[in-house]
């Protein structure tokens, strides 16, 4: 008798799992929650998918793609005028000014050069941003928002590091980093559009 209420018990907690909202649910990765909503610029946006860079066998950080509607090829994130959102988070060590010049590598490798030369200003502002920082330590995060009319904000650890970015080119060209066609990681490139990792190939 004791064994089947035990069963009941797990069956109907079950159930009531899979009942709750969509908010009361979270997607996680490298133990690293990502919640299914953000709100940005007054305007509620989706998970539309999360995953781990890699370098190497090392993880160096998680990264989480919230938009206003779900995106599968980076032409429609691109496409995507509504308010964008990407979020990083640290799983190991790494130099902050380091870091700039990656991002902006991967910018320059990655981004159209009409949109690459537009976003110099910003692309700049960045770098300045995490030369600034000596190190960023695993468990600390920034996030990069885009809000039409408004520009790119980029928060550290949740607080807002500088002055909106103006040019609209910025945000597209930072999400070539992962997107383009020389990805940083190309398995999370797939997990960013919520597509399962491609076995050979590159789309």
């Amino acid at each position: 008798m004791k064994t089947i209420r035990s069963l009941l018990t797990f069956v109907v907690s079950l159930c009531l799992l899979a009942a709750l909202p969509a908010s009361a649910q979270h997607f996680d990765t490298a133990n690293v929650k990502y919640e299914p909503s953000a709100q940005v610029g007054g305007a509620t946006l989706q998970l539309n998918g999360a995953g781990i860079r890699y370098k190497a066998f090392f993880k160096v950080y998680t990264a989480g793609l919230y938009l206003n509607a779900k995106a599968s090829t980076p032409e429609a994130v691109l496409a995507n005028t509504g308010p964008k959102r990407l979020h990083i988070v640290m799983l190991r060590e790494i130099d902050g000014n380091e870091l700039g010049k990656l991002f902006t590598r991967g910018m320059e490798d990655n981004a159209p050069r009409e949109m690459f030369a537009k976003s110099i200003p910003g692309t700049i502002r960045m770098g300045e941003i995490f030369s600034t920082r000596k190190k960023l330590t695993a468990g600390e995060n920034f996030s990069v928002e885009y809000v039409p009319g408004v520009g790119t904000t980029v928060l550290v650890n949740g607080k807002p590091a500088g002055e909106s970015i103006k040019e609209p080119e910025f945000f597209s060209s930072l999400l070539m980093i992962w997107l383009g066609k020389q990805p940083a990681d190309r398995t999370l490139k797939e997990s960013l559009l919520g597509r399962p990792p491609q076995r050979s190939g590159e789309n």
